[in-house]
């Protein structure tokens, strides 16, 4: 666990405002209660509701995204090949992601991974390369206003992205006829739910979400209480959207001491799936490790289940 700058915490890819101190402490309902960063989103907000009308959504943005432009590593970082690929989200916004190849061929298939709300793709490779290294191939990218991804971060238009990705993605293996997966960390889990929920899903044969969150008011409000919950809406949350994945199997992996996302949101998405679906509970994982620790024990069980959908699709 690290800081960021005065006012966020930085717990494994996830970064909420106005948080400090202990994460257990009692969670403020009085705007008097409210950390400094919190209160002048919310201040802000009043003023700018008062003076122009403008909605609470956007001003809530800055509850839950971080972007950054930079690269501190690349695939090539980790000793892989790899691609740039530019393409189009659904509204014309251009996005940049890597094509990381692998060293099996023909590869397994492909994952297409959605990262988590801090920073640019290259802060995350960490998450995939496991992966690359088992014989996938992988498509990382940058929603829009992270990295070199043109426009400005946006709920809607970030759901939008992770639908032109998968979709781009799809294309690209359909020629190849091997499976596609999608698999997102944190934020990235919440959003691809919603894309897949969204439409059509050639060619995709499962979805992984890892510390992902159901709700994005109730987030709001475990980090900033009932004030800040009143910032956000529900709109395009998990919960709501992920019954519409099936039949497409799901697997929901959420660590049980997780600080940052609650183990009870990683529940509440899993009852909230249809069948097929499976949950593995972390015992001692938290938000950015679930699959890196115990030498990688949960990396050898998502195989393993993916593994088994070949078995049933062979039967």
């Amino acid at each position: 666990m690290k800081r960021s700058a005065p006012g966020f915490l930085l717990v494994g890819g996830l970064v909420f405002a106005g948080v400090q101190g202990n994460l257990l402490q009692a969670q403020p309902e009085s705007a008097a209660d409210l950390p400094p960063v919190a209160q002048a989103v919310m201040d802000e907000q009043r003023e700018q509701e008062a003076d122009l009308q403008i909605p609470r959504e956007p001003l809530a943005h800055k509850l839950f995204y971080l972007p950054t432009h930079d690269e501190p590593a690349n695939p090539a970082t980790w000793g892989s090949r790899f691609r740039e690929v530019d393409f189009d989200s659904a509204d014309g916004t251009r996005l940049h992601g890597w094509w990381i190849e692998s060293p099996r061929n023909p590869p397994l298939g492909a994952v297409v991974f959605s990262h988590g709300n801090v920073g640019s793709m290259g802060h995350h490779l960490g998450f995939v390369m496991w992966l690359v290294q088992s014989g996938y191939e992988v498509f990382i990218y940058d929603y829009r206003g992270y990295g070199k991804s043109q426009g400005s971060t946006d709920r809607k238009g970030m759901v939008e992205d992770a639908r032109a990705a998968l979709d781009h993605v799809s294309k690209r293996m359909s020629s190849r006829k091997l499976p596609v997966i999608s698999y997102g960390h944190s934020l990235g889990g919440a959003k691809s739910v919603s894309a897949i929920a969204s439409g059509r899903n050639p060619g995709l044969k499962a979805v992984i979400t890892d510390a992902a969150f159901a709700s994005y008011r109730e987030m709001a409000r475990n980090y900033g209480g009932r004030l800040a919950a009143g910032l956000v809406t529900d709109e395009l949350s998990p919960v709501d959207q992920i019954a519409g994945i099936s039949p497409l199997p799901v697997l929901i992996i959420h660590g049980k001491l997780d600080p940052v996302v609650p183990f009870s949101q990683g529940l509440k998405l899993f009852r909230a799936a249809k069948s097929p679906k499976a949950m593995f509970e972390v015992g001692q994982g938290l938000h950015g490790d679930n699959l890196s620790r115990d030498e990688g024990a949960y990396r050898k069980r998502v195989l393993e289940w993916i593994d088994a959908l070949d078995e049933k699709d062979g039967q």
